[in-house]
């Protein structure tokens, strides 16, 4: 709908309308996630206001700074950046604003994240492949004199990535009130492949293997 970045810092909640931001205004955002070029019109009837309302909210939206900008989203296989990596670093705890400079001038980082436990950062990056991430750890992150340490691990599977979460996605879930999967019986086991929780693999002993196979023959 609009290109140009919010200003302003409001507290979060408020819009530049001075309102808290009812179900109309996280509505708005719901439509904006799945189409941020949807027209004025369009985002007023599906929200069911008018479109001099909707206009007056989508600005006070942007105005505030709760709608920061507008970007494309790229599939990034097709743009020859097939291999992404999380690589964790450990900081030199003297020498943050010379790593958070040296970060800065990376193109490759897609994503960097302070965190707490074992290591102090988190850098997700997009390469063609194996060989540069290895190159960019190597010769890159590793000749940082800010950095103590990385430990790098290779992401097999993006299996869920949402532009944005709204607090009315969590309200509507509780609302569906959808029953909960009973948990399994500690004294049952499952049959081989059965059952299983997603991501948890049963593997079968060598021993136990063969002897399934002389019952079934």
């Amino acid at each position: 709908m609009s290109s140009n970045s919010g200003s302003g810092g409001g507290a979060t909640g408020r819009i530049g309308i001075g309102l808290e931001l009812d179900a109309t205004h996280l509505k708005i955002l719901e439509v904006l996630r799945d189409n941020g070029r949807v027209s004025v019109s369009a985002l007023a009837e599906r929200v069911g206001i008018s479109r001099a309302n909707a206009y007056t909210r989508f600005e006070a939206l942007r105005a505030d700074g709760v709608i920061r900008r507008f970007t494309a989203e790229i599939d990034h296989q097709r743009a020859g950046l097939g291999i992404v990596a999380l690589i964790f670093v450990t900081v030199r705890q003297q020498m943050w604003r010379q790593f958070r400079a040296q970060l800065a001038q990376m193109p490759e980082v897609e994503y960097c994240a302070i965190t707490t436990g074992q290591h102090d950062a988190m850098i997700q990056v997009r390469m063609a492949d194996v060989a540069e991430v290895h190159a960019m750890v190597t010769e890159r992150l590793a000749n940082i004199p800010a950095v103590k340490a990385t430990e790098t691990v290779f992401i097999l599977d993006e299996v869920l990535r949402r532009p944005y979460v709204l607090p009315s996605d969590r309200e509507r879930d509780r609302g569906r009130g959808a029953p909960r999967r009973p948990a399994p019986s500690a004294s049952s086991e499952p049959e081989q492949g059965q059952g299983l929780p997603l991501g948890k693999m049963r593997f079968v002993g060598a021993a136990e293997g063969r002897a399934a196979l002389r019952d079934a023959t």
